[in-house]
């Protein structure tokens, strides 16, 4: 049972599926708090059946609290988590803010939980693609090393938020009806459309999505020389990010041999009918824990036979969120004597 639980960025599309989480009964929360920006106050939210308010965030609105899940964004995170900490509480926080700090633990249970042993009232969640990448190349690292991995990831309106996916909405609705369709949230359309992740793309020809993909897999992995290449791609789907995955591994390794590894894996389901021509879909991955992967195949391109190829599915506000969030508080309950 968690004594006290704060949800920052309770409003938001990660922090209702915080709520949905616990309304589950995946943990059971004795006293809840949400949080949220001064535009929310007031917003109702029901949680396992009961009726919270939803109050401002504040320096002094962690009192008392056991753990805090924020989500709410880098800037509210850097301005508030210091305090909660400070308060008493543990923070679990899902955004970019402390991610590379050497000092905060940059955490997916399945794969790095005696990194949260470490932590100093902080602990990060990875990129939203980072997560869904490493659920099934971890694994597969373990019992052969993955010396390099080209992924293009196809991400969903779901990763901006809760605004971006209504803006998806009403574009589609917009387009069907011939009317004229206006970017807001997004800088180009977003209905039947796609485009570069839309961050900021540096010098060496890396948007920020991507440089976050490379940097948080090599900590998170704890190999700091892994080659990662990746292209993030923004998609008009709903919610559920999908990458398609090339990997480079040490030894040579069958298609079988990863069918066998992943079917026993934490955290992973594989999709990979052949005769049916069914692989991993968001459609299908969305709402669900598990990450969906499939379309395992050998990369002909490296006769050798040490490349595989595959496909993987994952929900951005499940897995690569929310529910991780929740994961590492049922992990730290866990690591108690």
């Amino acid at each position: 049972m968690i004594r006290h639980l704060a949800i920052v960025g309770a409003t938001g599309a990660v922090g209702r599926e915080v709520c949905a989480i616990i309304t589950e009964g995946r943990i059971r929360v004795d006293r809840l708090t949400l949080l949220a920006s001064s535009r929310s106050v007031g917003t109702r939210i029901e949680v396992a059946g009961r009726s919270f308010e939803v109050a401002e965030t504040t320096e002094r609105g962690f009192e008392g609290v056991q753990y805090a899940i924020f989500s709410a964004g880098a800037d509210r995170a850097r301005l508030f988590a210091p305090a909660a900490v400070k308060a008493g509480a543990t923070v679990v926080d899902n955004s970019s803010a402390f991610r590379m700090d050497p000092d905060t633990p940059l955490v997916v249970p399945e794969i790095n939980p005696d990194d949260a042993r470490r932590h100093r009232g902080i602990i990060s969640v990875p990129n939203c693609s980072a997560i869904i990448l490493a659920m099934p190349v971890w694994p597969l690292h373990r019992v052969n090393r993955v010396r390099r991995i080209v992924v293009s990831t196809y991400q969903a309106a779901s990763g901006a938020g809760a605004a971006a996916m209504e803006e998806l909405r009403t574009q589609t609705a917009d387009h069907l009806a011939g009317r004229k369709v206006t970017p807001r949230v997004f800088p180009h359309p977003i209905a039947f459309n796609l485009f570069s992740h839309n961050t900021a793309i540096g010098d060496d020809g890396y948007n920020v999505e991507e440089r976050k993909v490379i940097e948080e897999m090599q900590k998170i992995f704890h190999e700091p020389h892994l080659a990662i290449a990746p292209t993030c791609i923004r998609v008009p789907v709903l919610r559920a990010h999908s990458e398609s995955v090339n990997l480079t591994f040490e030894r040579p390794i069958t298609p079988q041999e990863v069918r066998e590894i992943l079917s026993k894996a934490p955290g992973v389901q594989l999709v990979d009918d052949v005769s049916a021509n069914r692989f991993p879909m968001p459609i299908d991955a969305s709402g669900r824990d598990q990450c969906l992967v499939g379309r395992i195949r050998q990369d002909i391109s490296q006769p050798d036979g040490r490349g595989i190829q595959l496909f993987v599915c994952g929900d951005q506000l499940r897995k690569g969120a929310a529910l991780n969030a929740v994961q590492i508080i049922e992990l730290l309950e866990s690591m108690k004597p």
